[in-house]
C-alpha cells in the first residue's frame, strides 16, 4: 500500500468496503483487480488531493462509488505508462496494426 498517502491512517477501518467494492467488480467480470490495484486507484486519482478534515462515510462512499470503467481507464494509461511502448517508434506501430 501507499504508507506516504493521508488516508491510510483509515485503511483499517475501510477495508470491508474495498473487499465489497472487489466482489462486486467479480461478478460483473473484473475478477483479477486486486485490493492493492483499487487502493492504489483510489490514492493515485480519486484523493490525488486528500481533504484535510475528511470522515470516514466520505471514503467509504468514495470506495463504493468507484466504477469498473473508471477503474479500467486507470489502470490502461498506467499499462501504457510503464510498458514503454510510444507511438513514435514505427516499428511499434507497425506491430500494432498487424
Amino acid at each position: 500500500m501507499d504508507f506516504g498517502h493521508m488516508y491510510e491512517q483509515f485503511y483499517g477501518k475501510v477495508k470491508p468496503a474495498l473487499e465489497s467494492k472487489l466482489e462486486e467488480f467479480s461478478m460483473l467480470g473484473y475478477g483479477t483487480v486486486t485490493e492493492k490495484e483499487l487502493w492504489d486507484y483510489l490514492t493515485k486519482k480519486k484523493w490525488k488531493k486528500p481533504k484535510e478534515d475528511v470522515h470516514v462515510y466520505e471514503i467509504v462512499a468514495d470506495i463504493l462509488s468507484v466504477q469498473p470503467g473508471q477503474f479500467m481507464n486507470y489502470a490502461t494509461v498506467e499499462a501504457f505508462k510503464f510498458s514503454g511502448f510510444s507511438f513514435e517508434d514505427d516499428q511499434e506501430r507497425l506491430e500494432l496494426l498487424k
